[in-house]
């Protein structure tokens, strides 16, 4: 359907040679590992019931976790990368009914997307981990709740920053804190990852006060110095899993090369206008498509304009797309987010905020309206 579709883009009569290169990314088989000791029954039979079996990266940041080590899995995208850090911390929390586990993750897409998967593996395990987020969004009146009760709690760091002042009300929740889970890792750079590695400073001697010493598991997509990486956010040592076992199939890199509009061939295009274009092409072709711009306020012109060519050329189509952006409220990010997984929306057009990690297993395509500014967010 994509080589199709590529054809048809050239064959089009408004194509002037834009596609400057393809790339095309082979497909890779599965390659599967084995625990060094059988997990409890309750976990074996979830991975049987979803007929899941274990690739080897995820066998081996298990295995490697369980001696009590600290981890950094840097895999591809969509490589089941969850599963590994949440097998680990499920068993804990089995074995030890007052121990707790602490995640972060930069964007609240992802804390929420990654709060339903550990709720569904608490239902099919009947562990009692009682997982809940706790940020901005959590209302006053839940919050004692929550950490008293929560096993699990998903936060981000700009949160955890604020509560740590507090300790003393965390306080049965950090002397039992037996995993902290970072995802999206490499998302810590520049200054922001300066400012991490000094709150993960602050939240170990707070830890140490209490008498735990958390386990550590990283989580990224693929980067060049994970181990060193892992080290300047923490402090700590750490082993690295980086051996993709997950099958892919076949991807296509297309760069696109908005024309010129004179004769000098000094002025092309608008970067956004070929942007509208792709996208109302993509949803006319019927393949779902995340479309990432630079700025909110392109988020909100790309899409009037994609709804507006849509209403001119197949209007039934206009509503299938919609913007996706911070400063939503949290009810309607979640519906988004929802109908983009259902397949009740055709096009979302986002800023970063939709960048890292939620699960959309049916998307076929994605545009980027200019470079993102890094290799790691581009992937």
């Amino acid at each position: 359907m994509i080589d199709e579709f590529v054809q048809s883009i050239k064959r089009m009569r408004s194509y002037k040679k834009q596609i400057a290169h393809l790339e095309e990314i082979p497909p890779q088989d599965a390659n599967f590992g084995e625990l060094e000791k059988p997990l409890p029954e309750n976990l074996h039979s979830c991975l049987l019931n979803r007929e899941i079996r274990l690739y080897s990266h995820q066998a081996e940041a298990i295995n490697k976790a369980r001696e009590g080590k600290n981890v950094v899995i840097v895999t591809p995208t969509a490589s089941g990368k969850t599963l590994a850090f949440n097998i680990p911390v499920l068993e804990a929390l089995s074995l030890d009914s007052n121990a707790t586990a602490l995640y972060l993750y930069p964007t609240k897409a992802l804390t929420n997307d990654q709060l339903k998967v550990l709720r569904e593996m608490e239902k099919e395990t009947g562990i009692s981990a009682y997982p809940n987020v706790y940020d901005g969004d959590t209302p006053q009146h839940q919050r004692a709740s929550i950490r008293e009760n929560s096993k699990i709690i998903l936060s981000n760091p700009y949160g955890l920053h604020q509560y740590l002042p507090w300790h003393y009300k965390w306080r049965t929740f950090l002397q039992n804190l037996k995993f902290i889970i970072i995802d999206e890792a490499h998302v810590y750079r520049g200054v922001f990852g300066s400012n991490f590695a000094m709150l993960m400073r602050r939240l170990f001697r707070i830890c140490n006060y209490y008498g735990s010493d958390p386990q550590i598991i990283l989580s990224s997509a693929t980067i060049a110095n994970p181990q060193e990486h892992a080290k300047r956010l923490t402090g700590k040592d750490f082993e690295v899993v980086s051996n993709d076992g997950a099958p892919r199939g076949k991807k296509i890199f297309m760069f696109w090369n908005p024309p010129f509009i004179d004769n000098t061939k000094t002025n092309r295009r608008s970067t956004h206008q070929e942007t509208k274009d792709l996208l109302t092409l993509n949803i006319l072709n019927n393949l779902q498509t995340l479309c990432f711009t630079t700025s909110r306020q392109m988020a909100e012109l790309v899409t009037r304009w994609t709804r507006e060519e849509l209403r001119r050329r197949s209007p039934k189509l206009a509503n299938s797309v919609t913007a996706y952006r911070a400063g939503y409220l949290p009810q309607e990010r979640r519906e988004i987010e929802n109908k983009l997984k259902n397949k009740s929306l055709n096009g979302v057009v986002s800023t970063n905020a939709l960048e890292l990690g939620i699960d959309i297993g049916t998307l076929d395509s994605v545009i980027i309206s200019g470079y993102p500014g890094t290799v790691i967010s581009t992937w």
